[in-house]
């Protein structure tokens, strides 16, 4: 392994590294040597073995670096035979604070402006049902348990691939038989809030609350995520001046090592 060696005992007094456990210092050192180009994307890192007698710590020390290392989305594990490998490199997003409330261009939604994605490269996989609301939409909607909700099923891609999995909620009474009920007008210019702006309905707030969490078999699938990787698990819902819940987004799923929520906070001057 070309690089210098560090064993767990190197630090002298007052070193800050003194007071890092060491797991997180290999795992800091591993990280700085994958950004240098040292371990390039899709290639392996040395076995488990090889890095506990270059770091000269135990094999659950390195195991514990490797782990904080694929929680960052830098490293993916596989089967014993595949090891440890560098994942693919992907853009950091920002989900900025004003996002709903851009203008949006000819051919444009949240999605493309927030991920800086041309048109021409982005892809909407889509599957829409309509289904009775469960107690928790049908509180968010102030309606009945049972009321038909149109759920529509997405899967955002970009230039990298698929980035953003969600489900959008809105009631069936009120997109029945119109264009927002017919996927093949997917992806729509302007995304939801010009949807519904289309069916005379104007959203003025928009609400959101995001955990982070691991994700599903499905999200794992739908979003070519390695193993041990987190996402961020986004709630949305959009209301009218008046109050009224009109959509739903439940779960807004992103990637977590590669997503940054932007937002502002207005502050008034003390009397």
């Amino acid at each position: 392994m070309p690089h210098t060696k560090h064993p767990a005992g190197d630090e002298q007094p007052g070193d800050d590294a003194a007071d890092q456990p060491d797991y997180e210092r290999i795992a800091a050192d591993l990280a700085a040597r994958i950004e240098a180009g040292e371990f390039p994307p899709g290639s392996r890192l040395p076995s488990l073995a090889a890095m506990e007698e270059h770091y000269g710590t135990s094999l659950t020390t390195v195991r514990n670096a490797v782990a904080v290392l694929r929680h960052k989305g830098l490293v993916e594990t596989g089967n014993r035979r595949a090891g440890t490998m560098v994942a693919p490199q992907r853009r950091t997003h920002r989900l900025l604070w004003d996002r709903y409330s851009r203008p949006s261009a000819e051919q444009s939604t949240p999605f493309t402006a927030d991920t800086a994605t041309p048109w021409e490269d982005y892809r909407l996989s889509k599957r829409f049902e309509v289904v009775p609301a469960d107690a928790e939409l049908a509180e968010h909607f102030g309606v009945e348990a049972g009321e038909l909700l149109l759920a529509r099923h997405f899967v955002f891609h970009d230039s990298d691939g698929p980035e953003q999995m969600s489900t959008s909620y809105v009631l069936w009474s009120m997109v029945q038989g119109t264009p927002v009920a017919d996927p093949a007008n997917e992806p729509w210019p302007g995304g939801t809030r010009a949807q519904l702006k289309s069916l005379g309905v104007r959203v003025a707030e928009v609400y959101e609350w995001a955990v982070s969490r691991m994700p599903t078999e499905d999200e794992k699938r739908g979003l070519a995520l390695g193993p041990g990787v987190p996402v961020l698990s986004i709630t949305r819902r959009m209301q009218t001046a008046e109050g009224r819940v009109v959509e739903v987004g439940r779960p807004i799923v992103r990637r977590g090592p590669t997503t940054v929520i932007e937002y502002r906070v207005e502050l008034q001057e003390d009397e």
